[in-house]
């Protein structure tokens, strides 16, 4: 009989707090992605692709041991660990390019949103592949390993 009272008290709390997120008016907007930012370029697996063939410089937001694993052809590792460091080696080649798109490891993945964001601040626009390197395998494109 216990049990079922602290079940009902738990469902009847989940409940109300949905309720309230709903119509308060200040509630989280549970259908949408919390990395997704108004005014950011998103690409699925076929626009990447595209893109890449486009001539699109790809920049791969995971630890470079990740990126060493295996990459977009001619992806170059731009870590969101480490980014200062690799920004600053990358950054004139950055600035050249017109189409830049940077990637992670899929749609939980938020490495991806977080360099872009930190070009954007330095005043470079980078599309988000947004499902990244597995929606890439999952399509067949091809891949890169080790050090290019």
């Amino acid at each position: 009989m216990r049990l079922h009272r602290v079940a009902s008290f738990l469902l009847a709390g989940v409940v109300l707090g949905l309720l309230w997120n709903a119509w308060s008016g200040r509630g989280i907007d549970l259908g949408r992605n919390v990395f997704l930012q108004q005014g950011d370029e998103y690409l699925d697996a076929e626009q990447a692709r595209q893109r890449l063939e486009q001539g699109a410089l790809f920049l791969d937001a995971r630890p470079e041991a990740f990126w060493e694993m295996s990459h977009i052809p001619g992806a170059l590792p731009l870590p969101e660990d480490d980014f200062d460091r690799y920004f600053e080696k990358l950054e004139p080649r950055l600035r050249g390019s017109f189409l830049l798109v940077v990637y992670c490891s899929g749609m939980g993945c938020e490495s991806s949103h977080i360099v872009a964001e930190k070009l954007k601040n330095a005043g470079i626009h980078a599309a988000i592949f947004y499902d990244g390197l597995p929606a890439w395998e999952d399509a067949g494109y091809p891949l890169e390993r080790g050090k290019g």
